[in-house]
């Protein structure tokens, strides 16, 4: 009972102690550097996640932009036998609808079967160019989160050193070390985290351009049932 009592006293005397003197004013960067050398390659993680997550969603959206009819106007010169217009028309523009549908005119007298083929290839290929880079988000949102406990573990053995080498277990010792080493638990787990919501808006964002593509493939696929017209050779 005894060992109880003063257990309690030190604890109530360690909350006086900082409710007096709260540690007030703390800046991030003040946290960041309390959580030692860890929180270096945990930085870098994060900066890493928001630069790919930036430039995948600008080269994604610019690759998601309305084909503004282009289709329609393929096809038509496609039904009508001009289809040097058409393959002009799909080189002349930067859209993966373009590059698929230049791959399908220049197929033109193929079965059907090696023209979808073909434009499957093309839609795959631009998929894989929208999905760049998008493993290491997967390896950051896996990775930093355990680099975070690695330092943990990192400060907690350090403090029952000190501990041992200094045979002082006071609350306020074990506290001190445990709340600056946690540090990195935290931002580990918030660098995680933002980056898996990262790859999920962008792999959302790759799933409607991939839809996209296979709906305008079976739009085109659909005029090749009729009868199509070579241009008139002078």
């Amino acid at each position: 009972m005894t060992i109880l009592l003063q257990v309690a006293d030190s604890a109530l005397a360690v909350a006086s102690a900082a409710g007096s003197n709260p540690k007030e004013g703390i800046s991030y960067l003040q946290l960041i550097m309390m959580g030692g050398l860890i929180m270096l390659p945990i930085l870098l993680l994060s900066l890493i996640s928001f630069y790919i997550f930036i430039e995948r969603f600008l080269y994604i959206k610019n690759n998601a932009q309305p084909d503004k009819g282009l289709l329609s106007i393929v096809k038509e010169k496609v039904q009508t036998g001009k289809t040097s217009e058409a393959l002009r028309l799909c080189e002349n523009s930067s859209l993966p609808v373009a590059r698929m549908l230049e791959k399908a005119i220049i197929r033109l007298g193929s079965s059907i079967r090696d023209i979808e083929s073909a434009m499957e290839n093309v839609a795959a290929v631009e998929v894989s160019k929208m999905e760049k880079n998008m493993g290491l988000l997967v390896g950051i949102a896996a990775v930093a989160p355990m680099l975070g406990f690695l330092g943990t573990v990192f400060g907690m053995i350090h403090t029952f050193q000190d501990i041992a080498a200094n045979d002082n277990i006071s609350i306020g010792v074990i506290s001190g070390g445990i709340y600056q080493k946690m540090i990195t638990s935290s931002a580990g787990l918030i660098v995680g985290i933002i980056a898996h919501i990262f790859y999920t808006i962008l792999n959302s964002m790759i799933e409607k351009n991939v839809t996209t593509l296979e709906l305008q493939a079976i739009d085109f696929l659909d005029i090749l049932h009729k009868p199509v017209y070579e241009d008139q050779k002078a």
